[in-house]
């Protein structure tokens, strides 16, 4: 295929600024390496750096003491990501494909409601009583389940319209002329064909479920129930409290505590794994957000 100056041209200045701004997300992490790696009394004289003199492994070693406790809070929140992504890949997808349908009953009257909710929420407070006093999902693991599960319009209608321009309407009539009903030909047409879609809104929703720390900040106070993101962030509270209070600790040395690097090495153990998983489902989530943000 012969590429025109005009296009190539297009492709170098693409390139070029495709290429800064993977620079520019890059270098934040780095510097978060690198520096959770550096001297704790070094970082505070010198500053953060990119490529610290002198190196040391005393925040990741004080986490590994910890890693009893955080070994727990890692296993909270797989078990809490995974079965949260799954039940709102299932609600979305079933939702999404009720609205895809030509024939809705109410189509219309669901697609506003749905839309209005974007806009207007009842409020931390009203949702904090029915969670605690009417549900009783305090001190459970629902309690950092549920309120991410009830899932948001945008990616409803993400799904949907992945669903009406990429799923060829034909064979679902087809599907319903050989006799299958609503229920099998989600589960065996529309599901198969949006791994894409649904790779996609997976993403998004695993990685709110392990970056959350809100719903355990307020619904969980039983600390073998701590997610990992809550927990770390109790653990930095704990070391500046004691940085800030040393003289009041008597027969505690804060001296020795990393301080300064104990916050990035947090950040960095937290993240990291997120990191090494995005690239295995990199490809769907390109493809999903193309297909799925088409008007239907």
């Amino acid at each position: 295929m012969i590429v025109s100056k005009q296009e190539r041209v297009i492709q170098i200045i693409s390139h070029i600024v495709l290429g800064l701004m993977c620079v520019c997300a890059v270098i934040p992490f780095w510097l978060l390496l690198a520096a959770s790696f550096s001297d704790s009394s070094y970082a505070v004289a010198e500053g953060y750096k990119f490529f610290p003199e002198a190196l040391s492994l005393d925040a990741y070693s004080y986490i590994l003491n910890q890693w009893a406790q955080i070994g727990r809070a890692y296993g909270v929140t797989i078990v809490v990501t995974i079965v949260g992504t799954l039940s709102s890949l299932l609600i979305t997808s079933m939702m999404a494909y009720g609205l895809s349908q030509k024939n809705l009953p109410g189509k219309k009257l669901i697609t506003v409601l749905l839309l209005i909710t974007m806009l207007f929420n009842g409020g931390i407070v009203p949702q904090y009583m029915i969670y605690s006093n009417y549900l009783h999902l305090k001190n459970t693991l629902l309690g950092l389940i549920v309120p991410n599960l009830l899932t948001n319009a945008f990616t409803i209608i993400l799904v949907r319209n992945y669903f009406q321009t990429s799923i060829p309407y034909e064979l679902l009539e087809a599907m319903q002329m050989d006799g299958a009903g609503p229920f099998r030909i989600f589960w065996k047409l529309i599901l198969p064909l949006s791994k894409p879609i649904l790779a996609t809104v997976g993403i998004m929703s695993a990685v709110t479920y392990w970056n959350d720390w809100n719903n355990g900040l307020y619904y969980i106070t039983d600390s073998k129930l701590f997610s990992v993101q809550q927990l770390l962030n109790e653990m930095n509270n704990n070391i500046l409290f004691m940085a800030n209070n040393a003289g009041q600790l008597a027969g505690v040395d804060v001296t020795t505590l990393p301080t300064a690097t104990m916050r990035l090495a947090i950040a960095a153990v937290a993240i990291v794994p997120i990191m090494i998983a995005y690239p295995f489902f990199q490809k769907y989530f390109s493809k999903g957000i193309v297909m799925g943000a088409v008007k239907g």
